[in-house]
């Protein structure tokens, strides 16, 4: 017999606007994932790349969030986000969508890919910011958990279908060729963000309002919260190790491993099982032992496995490196699911694109120095040597949340999940947003998986921000 719809999931899923936002947010996902395998690969194999310009490639990717993270939240505030959204997916498509015809031509060079990385950088920093910014203004605050949950969900699948995807069409048609799919992805997106119906207002300019003035106030709320403090501390470490992985994973698999193309897509799509597990399982999981505690949870018992990505060899050691991304991306994706909630619940409206930009650029801002110090380190000591530098990192991410009043916390204030078999509101009158799983997704989209899962199997995420694996450049707590 077929069991109804949960209500609230019903509600999520028939709401028009999200629908276009959710399958905007699968094409694209599943577009980049794509180029998650095929972009290494042009450098690697097409250009011959060493481990220091892979590297250098990872850092440009990323290095748009030190440059405008902080003031882009400021001028995200003065302004409607979907607008945003549809140009930076415009831009990104146009990016790039110019390496096919450039390799076709035999004019492709490491410059271009350097440009191209940069370019869609600064405009995934728009479109992040702007896209956890506008979804307050797509559903009630009742629902942003299982909102989170179902862009997660859907991050997640495109993790798992994405590089075996990528890696068959790599195979097939070549690293170039394959990066085609992600350009149609970021098109598709802007197409049916288009057609959202939301009435943004406009935000009214507060006269005498400097620029330096707004972005310090974001800056102010973040580090002035002792929670928000922490979580931006544990992501920013668990982002920077996450950074030395995605710089010197694609040399590893394909000189140290001997991996082809193809294997290379269906180990990212295994690992990021894991994702899909913790985006479906998060929800539980932060009732059951409570939002606080399933921060620092998931990251404590999580973190440990990254010392098997040093550890993987050849042949069936290859295992190694795929269980340990998908452990580090389950936790990852657990521990956004918490912590993005909680940041949207308890800022007030005015101040979300300042504080997520704050948030991305202290949390972000750790990974081009993190691809810097990989390719260096692989460049003079090999590339198993920077995993080991990696796994060691991971193992600190947990400290700064256990130094902090999260330890003794079973739920958050303002964001806390209902206690095992207490029913929950539909409605939270004082606008807090109470975890609850759905079965879209009961996961939140930041930061942990956003950068695992954009290096080791997907990722944060800040397409996400907590210690992941970004990737968001989408993910372990990484992310958002």
């Amino acid at each position: 017999m077929n069991e109804k719809p949960h209500p609230r999931q019903a509600r999520l899923l028939g709401h028009r606007d999200f629908r276009l936002l959710l399958t905007g947010a699968a094409a694209a996902q599943t577009g980049s994932q794509v180029t998650l395998v095929a972009l290494p690969l042009v450098a690697v194999v097409v250009l011959d790349a060493t481990p220091f310009e892979v590297g250098l490639l990872t850092a440009a990717e990323t290095a748009a969030f030190l440059l405008v993270g902080l003031p882009a939240g400021a001028w995200l505030d003065r302004m409607r986000k979907l607008p945003v959204l549809i140009r930076a997916d415009v831009v990104r498509c146009l990016a790039v969508g110019s390496i096919p015809p450039a390799a076709a031509l035999g004019a492709l060079t490491m410059l271009q890919l350097y440009l191209v990385a940069l370019v869609t950088g600064v405009a995934t920093v728009f479109f992040d910011v702007a896209h956890q910014s506008f979804l307050p203004a797509v559903l009630p605050r009742e629902q942003l958990v299982g909102g989170n949950g179902a862009l997660e969900t859907v991050r997640s699948s495109a993790q798992i279908a994405g590089p075996g995807l990528g890696g068959g069409l790599v195979q097939l048609l070549g690293a170039p060729l394959a990066i085609v799919a992600d350009a149609c992805g970021y098109l598709l997106s802007a197409l049916l963000l288009t057609r959202i119906r939301v009435e943004e207002q406009l935000p009214e300019p507060e006269p005498g309002r400097s620029l330096r003035a707004e972005v310090a106030e974001g800056v102010r709320f973040v580090l002035g919260h002792p929670l928000l403090r922490a979580i931006a501390t544990a992501t920013a470490v668990s982002n920077l190790f996450a950074a030395v992985l995605m710089a010197v994973q694609t040399v590893f698999w394909v000189r140290v491993l001997d991996l082809a193309p193809g294997a290379i897509g269906v180990l990212l799509s295994t690992s990021a099982v894991g994702g899909l597990a913790g985006a479906l399982c998060a929800g539980h999981l932060a009732r059951w032992v409570g939002q606080a505690r399933l921060i620092w949870l998931s990251t404590v018992v999580t973190a440990p496995f990254a010392v098997l990505w040093p550890l993987s060899g050849g042949g069936a050691g290859v295992v190694l490196f795929g269980l340990a991304s998908g452990v580090v991306l389950f936790g990852a994706v657990a521990y956004n699911v918490a912590q993005v909630s909680f940041r949207q619940s308890v800022c007030p409206p005015e101040l979300l694109g300042r504080m997520n930009a704050t948030m991305r650029f202290l949390v972000w801002g750790t990974l081009p120095i993190g691809a810097l110090g990989g390719g260096i380190v692989a460049d003079a000591a090999g590339p198993r040597a920077a995993l080991w530098l990696c796994a060691v990192g991971f193992l600190l991410v947990p400290v700064p949340l256990l130094l902090s009043p999260l330890r003794r916390m079973r739920d958050l204030p303002g964001g806390g999940a209902p206690a095992a078999g207490e029913p929950a509101a539909d409605g939270d009158t004082d606008g807090r947003a109470t975890v609850r799983a759905t079965a879209a997704g009961p996961a939140a989209a930041e930061s942990v998986g956003a950068t695992i899962g954009a290096t080791a199997g997907a990722t944060t995420a800040e397409g996400a921000d907590g210690p992941t694996a970004a990737a968001e450049p989408a993910t372990s707590p990484t992310t958002s």
